[in-house]
Formats: C-alpha cells, sequence, structure tokens
C-alpha cells in the first residue's frame, strides 16, 4: 500500500516538476537574459535539490511503472516477491538517481 501511495505521490510531483522545466524551457526560448535567470534558479541550492528530487521520482515512478507492468504478466504477486519488488523499487531508485547526478556532474 505505501508503494502504491508513493508512485500516486511522485507522479504528481512529475506534474510540478513537468511545468518547472517547461518554464525552464521557455526561458531558453526568450533569450539569453531570461535564460541567464532561469538557470541561475537552477543552479541554487534549492533548485538543485528539486532537480535531485525530480529526476528521483522520475526513476521511482519509472521503476513503478515496471513493477505494475510484471505484475501484468502474473510475475511477482505472492507477498514475498511484492516486498522484494517494493524493496528494490526504493534502494534502486536511490542508486540510480545517485549514479545519474554522478555521471552528470562528472560530464559537466
Amino acid at each position: 500500500m505505501t508503494m502504491s501511495i508513493a508512485h500516486r505521490v511522485t507522479g504528481g510531483a512529475l506534474y510540478f516538476g513537468t511545468v518547472l522545466f517547461a518554464a525552464w524551457l521557455v526561458a531558453l526560448a526568450m533569450g539569453a537574459d531570461a535564460f541567464s535567470i532561469a538557470q541561475a534558479v537552477v543552479a541554487s541550492p534549492i533548485g538543485l535539490l528539486v532537480l535531485f528530487g525530480y529526476t528521483w521520482a522520475l526513476i521511482h515512478h519509472a521503476l513503478g511503472g515496471l513493477r505494475h507492468f510484471f505484475w501484468d504478466f502474473g510475475i511477482g504477486l505472492d507477498k514475498p516477491a511484492r516486498d522484494r519488488i517494493a524493496l528494490a523499487t526504493i534502494v534502486g531508485s536511490v542508486a540510480i538517481t545517485i549514479v545519474v547526478w554522478v555521471v552528470g556532474l562528472l560530464i559537466r
């Protein structure tokens, strides 16, 4: 039940994050001055925290979608398997998010 709620919450957070991403794209289209302001907001500590949370929500939601995809085929429906998949979703989403950020910061 907790994973179902987390899946819905991350889906809602993705709406908010996508609006912010669209605003960043609009600032990019508006020119250098608007983009520099948007980039300063994104590069601030709060902006980076929001971006990190958005990255985690996106990955967690995607892994939750894979979990449901397996369930559609009848895989992992018993309680021990559900618990393992729930734990794998949490651990996997955190680990993948960290890897994405480390790689992104190294490339940058």
